[in-house]
């Protein structure tokens, strides 16, 4: 395939952003600068290395950012970046909610913008953006702005502008997540996961279930005593013997789940998508609401393996947790395609 050479700069922050930018990067052709905005967490590290290494191995050019090294980091990183910004004909970025990208948005000359998905949050921007709201992460929807998301706004509007189609700028988003309000102006292009199955699998499919964690109780979401007894009650139903552990989820948590349930604990090196394709893969695969609902499904297609998602019992949430965010989660299940619900 011949390779689309021209400046194309892109930022990710997690391991499941930068996967979507080589799915984005495979599709177009492009060969790009990856700049790694490295966060602190040691999981997410971990993960991104592995991920950079994939990338370089495409002939991708990888960046890595100790953006998040102390006050002075931010600073030093942005005025590192700034020749490589004002040189970008196309900038692809992973999370619009992100301050750090925000920042570098209203920094851009780039006559064209790629979102590639980071996540569920996808669906929630893309919502935000058709209605010309400001940007703020699902979670955090229905409370009253504190005092950073005021000294920020004018930086966060500035951002969405420029995620907004104008003339002489081009804005296009790369998703698997369904699209129900699409942006004016704005291109959807459909990730139907080619770079991950031509790399990795068919995986060796074994009797039994996976379940897949999730990070809603580190988020504030889902009380820690109920999600463990969803958990226990889940694998005692399915079968289940391993507990694939979201990047975010801590240890103290998880040492107390595996003593709780019996489920092996497994870390996952990779995301979850080239873990499952790699295998061995559970002959059925089991999640609370979260974006592998929706990515699982396409990577794992004609596999044989089956993905099943258990909803949230509104019982489980924490106290203060908004209507908002209930029918978000009630929407990640309702909008999943090839999936059941148990």
């Amino acid at each position: 395939m011949s390779r689309n050479t021209s400046g194309t700069l892109c930022f990710v922050e997690s391991p499941v952003q930068l996967l979507n930018v080589l799915e984005w990067a495979h599709l177009d052709g492009a060969e790009a600068t990856v700049v790694v905005l490295s966060p602190t967490d040691p999981m997410t590290r971990g993960q991104l290395r592995r991920m950079a290494e994939l990338a370089r191995d495409d002939g991708h050019t990888v960046r890595w950012e100790e953006a998040r090294g102390g006050p002075s980091a931010p600073f030093r990183t942005i005025g590192g970046l700034a020749p490589a910004l004002r040189g970008a004909d196309r900038v692809v970025i992973g999370d619009p909610f992100s301050r750090y990208v925000q920042l570098l948005l209203t920094t851009t000359r780039a006559r064209e913008l790629v979102v590639v998905d980071d996540g569920t949050a996808t669906m929630e921007f893309v919502s935000q953006l058709a209605r010309g709201e400001r940007l703020v992460r699902w979670h955090r929807r229905g409370g009253r702005p504190g005092a950073r998301d005021l000294v920020f706004g004018p930086v966060s509007a500035a951002a969405r502008r420029r995620l907004t189609p104008g003339p002489g700028r081009r804005v296009s988003l790369f998703t698997s997540m369904p699209v129900d309000e699409v942006p004016d102006g704005v291109t959807i292009t459909t990730n139907a996961y080619s770079w991950t199955r031509e790399r990795f699998g068919p995986p060796r499919v074994t009797r039994g279930a996976d379940l897949v964690g999730t990070s809603l109780v580190e988020t504030g979401v889902v009380d820690l005593d109920r999600y463990l007894q969803a958990v226990r009650e889940l694998a005692a139903a399915h079968g289940a013997t391993r507990y694939f552990a979201h990047r975010r989820e801590g240890a103290d948590k998880l040492h107390r789940l595996a003593g709780e349930t019996g489920l092996e604990v497994v870390r996952p090196d990779l995301p979850l998508e080239l873990i499952a394709r790699r295998g061995p893969t559970g002959a059925t695969v089991l999640s609370f609401p979260s974006t592998v609902v929706h990515t699982l499904p396409i990577a794992l297609e004609g596999t044989g393996v089956k993905v099943a998602v258990c909803e949230i019992d509104p019982a489980w949430l924490t106290h203060g947790v908004s209507d908002h965010a209930q029918g978000f989660l009630r929407g990640i299940v309702g909008s999943a395609r090839g999936v059941r619900t148990v």
